[in-house]
């Protein structure tokens, strides 16, 4: 290993059955050196550009990201010489922020959200401004760059299918959709008959629901990432915030802490599989671990302020309620 980003396990799954009830895994994508499922994007979409020779030594790379696609990149640019440059809004995370910024990156953190496209459209405005006035700059956009879910087509569904061939659903959360995108693609193109569940925040507006107030980074958008590709997705669910941080909580008292995403994607899971046969394999797949998210959603105040008290409330040890909107 020469490269941060050369440790990178794709065979790490969690047996959730006794939790679930059923044959349940999680895919845990937070044990590389950027903390998680980002890295594989990053790394794919940096490679590309200095293949196409947009990248060269002392370049400069800005990209818009509400935290663990900015950490990813501030350990790719830190290894190999780029100067990188971070546009984020103000619900990124203090332990995402503060993690960039060690790692060398500037971090340009907008507050006052588009009134269209919300905080990720004024990032993206912000980001063209910075490429304008930065000669040279390069924009990866990571919601219209292909690389982006190719990195999932080429690994992360091949390694799902490889450990779990008779796999009935697929559970995955949808923020730019590159894991999704990649990884239903690549079960479409060879065949495979599981039913790829995306998982989305409700408030966002990516399949066209109404755009609403999301606190939680990783999952949902403001406006409609340019990869998104439903035609290969089975089902959608739309999944309440509240309901993320009850799942989060609830495995955390279970021994493992895992991130908000992580939290709405078993969250979706748990209710759809409530109608399912009780026999059906199914894998979710977990985009980063917990330690990032202990001023939030592991945090009582922080949750009693956006959600009521909820803070006992443990989804897990009841029976699946219908709390979800499905398309």
């Amino acid at each position: 290993m020469t490269s941060p980003l050369d440790l990178a396990p794709d065979d790490i799954f969690i047996d959730l059955t006794p939790s679930f009830r059923r044959p349940f895994f999680l895919k845990c994508e937070g044990f590389n050196f950027a903390g998680s499922v980002k890295a594989k994007a990053a790394l794919s979409m940096i490679s590309a550009a200095e293949e196409e020779g947009r990248l060269r030594p002392g370049s400069t790379v800005i990209e818009s990201s509400s935290g663990s696609l900015g950490v990813a990149l501030a350990a790719i640019a830190a290894d190999r010489g780029y100067t990188f440059v971070c546009v984020t809004d103000n619900r990124c995370t203090e332990r995402h922020l503060r993690m960039m910024r060690s790692y060398g990156a500037e971090v340009v953190v907008v507050s006052e959200p588009d009134p269209v496209e919300g905080l990720l459209g004024a990032r993206i405005r912000r980001v063209r401004e910075l490429c304008r006035e930065t000669p040279g700059a390069l924009w990866l956009n990571q919601y219209a760059n292909d690389d982006n879910w190719r990195a999932h087509y080429r690994a992360t569904g091949p390694a799902i299918v490889r450990a779990f061939p008779d796999l009935d659903y697929l559970f995955i959360g949808a923020g730019t959709t590159g894991t999704l995108t990649g990884c239903a693609r690549y079960l479409k193109h060879i065949g495979h008959p599981a039913r790829v569940v995306a998982v989305d925040s409700v408030g966002s507006v990516t399949f066209g629901g109404p755009a609403g107030t999301r606190h939680i980074p990783g999952l949902g958008t403001g406006r409609r990432p340019e990869i998104a590709d439903e035609s290969v997705v089975d089902e959608i669910l739309m999944v309440p915030e509240q309901e993320a941080v009850r799942m989060c909580r609830s495995l955390a008292r279970r021994g493992y802490l895992l991130g908000g995403s992580t939290g709405t994607v078993l969250a979706g899971a748990w209710q759809r599989l409530a109608d399912a046969d009780p026999t059906a394999l199914a894998v979710g797949i977990s985009p980063d671990l917990g330690e990032r998210y202990l001023d939030s959603v592991y945090d009582d105040l922080w949750v009693r302020a956006r959600f009521g008290d909820i803070t006992d409330d443990d989804p897990l040890s009841h029976a699946a309620a219908g709390t979800l909107v499905g398309s």
